[in-house]
């Protein structure tokens, strides 16, 4: 019996923010589905997973940036898009606070810029997912977030999520644009070479022998969901984005599982086999919720989606990709 025909197979996939840790693999797993691929790419960065793995090769590059219009228009139309999976953001917490205007650029200008691309070119376009997060939701007292609850962010990043997301919604209702919103909590897995998050700083600072340090007081409680359990989740979302009951909505992707920052550094620690290194608390970190964590049922029960990797399942995965990227630039 042949295998059953991948339903990505030729189909015109877009992707933003593919030198990302989720772009990385999300585009491999494209390609191996016999996508054609574009993406769109602002800086060159070899380190980037998607560069190092050669998938880079396998794609076509469209070079510019989120916050130029003409690029993406030019990618959509040129390349007959029908499917855009909407990755690229500034996404980090700190460089939010240190430059919100460069923030508020890429991740809401460069959202509508996309959104309204795409708008023109209704007649190709027929999936589009938007990567939001956790943090559109803002401080809630009421936890776990479900999709029902206000987008209420207050410090840079959370607001530029918050936006993002009402964009999106704004697409879908007023236009009918085939738009659907996923929002995951804290993302790992090989490729974050974002160092100031816990699981890379912690899995880097063991591999160079001193202890993790912490910005924050090791007390906040987050969602962390592995990286190809995210891949799984938006192509699930893309595929049915255009259908009753998914076109115009929001999904939390969640393993639903919770965890302090000090716990899930000392599960780093004791997979390594490091516990005498004692994490430093610096306990500074500024525009930080305090407790995030999602409900996922609804991606459960519309969709079909549920995890398939637990947290020590995925450190295991992800502890090897460090030892041997690191030990490549040594």
């Amino acid at each position: 019996m042949s295998a059953k025909p991948s339903i990505w197979k030729d189909r015109q996939v877009l992707v933003t923010g593919a030198t990302g840790i989720v772009g990385s693999w999300l585009c491999k797993r494209l390609v191996a589905e016999r996508a054609n691929v574009v993406v769109l790419v602002r800086d060159w960065d070899p380190q980037s997973e998607f560069i190092r793995a050669g998938t880079i090769q396998d794609c076509c590059v469209v070079q510019g940036a989120l916050e130029d219009y003409a690029s993406l228009e030019r990618a959509i139309s040129e390349q007959e898009v029908d499917t855009i999976i909407h990755l690229g953001a500034q996404a980090l917490v700190g460089v939010a606070l240190r430059s919100p205007l460069a923030t508020f650029e890429a991740n809401i200008r460069g959202t509508y810029n996309l959104l309204d691309a795409a708008r023109v070119h209704r007649d190709l376009v027929k999936r589009f997912v938007v990567a939001s997060s956790d943090k559109a939701y803002g401080d809630s007292d009421l936890l776990p977030y479900t999709e029902d609850m206000p987008l209420n962010g207050r410090h840079p990043y959370d607001v530029s999520k918050s936006c993002t997301d009402l964009l999106a919604l704004t697409y879908a209702e007023t236009y009918g644009l085939p738009v659907s919103i996923a929002r995951c909590g804290n993302i790992y897995g090989g490729g974050d070479l974002h160092w100031s998050r816990i699981v890379p700083g912690t899995i880097r600072a063991v591999l160079e022998n001193r202890p993790p340090v912490l910005r924050s007081d090791g007390s906040n409680i987050r969602d962390y969901i592995f990286v190809d359990d995210v891949v799984d989740a938006y192509l699930c979302l893309a595929e049915k984005c255009g259908s009753d009951g998914v076109r115009g909505e929001a999904f939390n992707f969640s393993p639903q599982s919770r965890i302090n920052v000090l716990e899930i550094t000392q599960a780093i620690l004791r997979l390594m086999d490091r516990e005498d290194l004692f994490p430093i608390i610096q306990a500074n970190a500024k525009a930080e919720i305090q407790d995030q964590y999602l409900d996922s049922s609804k991606a459960k029960e519309r969709l079909d989606w549920s995890p398939s990797c637990d947290l020590e399942a995925g450190l295991r995965k992800t502890i090897p990709w460090y030892r041997s990227f690191l030990e490549s630039r040594a």
